[in-house]
């Protein structure tokens, strides 16, 4: 799933195997979110043999990791989410105020951005090195959040183009909200 906030907050599936429930002829043409941080893309994934979601900026690849209760009210809660996981990285309150109001409403939309979904791949392929077996629990998911921010993103570009979530997104909400 990918979500997007702002004016048109849209949430994507990013699953090959997942069809539209939307029929063409009413789907509005897909848009970007006017955030700092803009689209969310939301991927479910298991790691020993629990369910999580992992959530991932479109705009600073900033990550989330939560369990995957209550999927079909992703919608609802994503603001909650991402203020939350902004106010463990520091960000001034304002600044979340500001970002999470711009999100609403959130909307279920097409992915635009499949290179986004190459670096939530990358990440979901790391989660299991920092969880180990039977010996985590809910308490971790922030750690890892943290471990996974700090991952160069696009590293394969020179070193002004490679993205550290754990810098990037502090530097996209005071451009836009400071």
């Amino acid at each position: 799933w990918s979500a997007t906030p702002a004016c048109c907050s849209r949430a994507s599936n990013t699953s090959s195997r997942a069809k539209p429930r939307i029929s063409p002829s009413s789907t509005p043409p897909p848009t970007r979110s006017d955030t700092a941080l803009g689209d969310w893309y939301v991927n479910r994934l298991v790691v020993d043999r629990r369910p999580l979601l992992l959530l991932a900026s479109v705009s600073s690849l900033l990550p989330i990791v939560v369990p995957a209760r209550d999927v079909r009210r992703l919608p609802d809660y994503l603001p909650g989410l991402v203020a939350a996981r902004l106010t463990r990285l520091g960000i001034a309150p304002r600044t979340i105020a500001l970002e999470t109001r711009a999100m609403s409403p959130v909307t279920i939309g097409a992915t635009l951005d499949r290179s986004v979904v190459g670096i939530m791949v990358d990440f979901a392929k790391c989660l299991p090195f920092y969880l180990d077996p039977g010996q985590w629990d809910d308490r971790m998911l922030p750690v890892v959040e943290d471990k996974l921010a700090e991952t160069p993103c696009y590293a394969g570009r020179s070193g002004a183009h490679t993205v550290f979530p754990v810098v990037k997104a502090p530097e996209l909400l005071r451009a836009k909200w400071e």
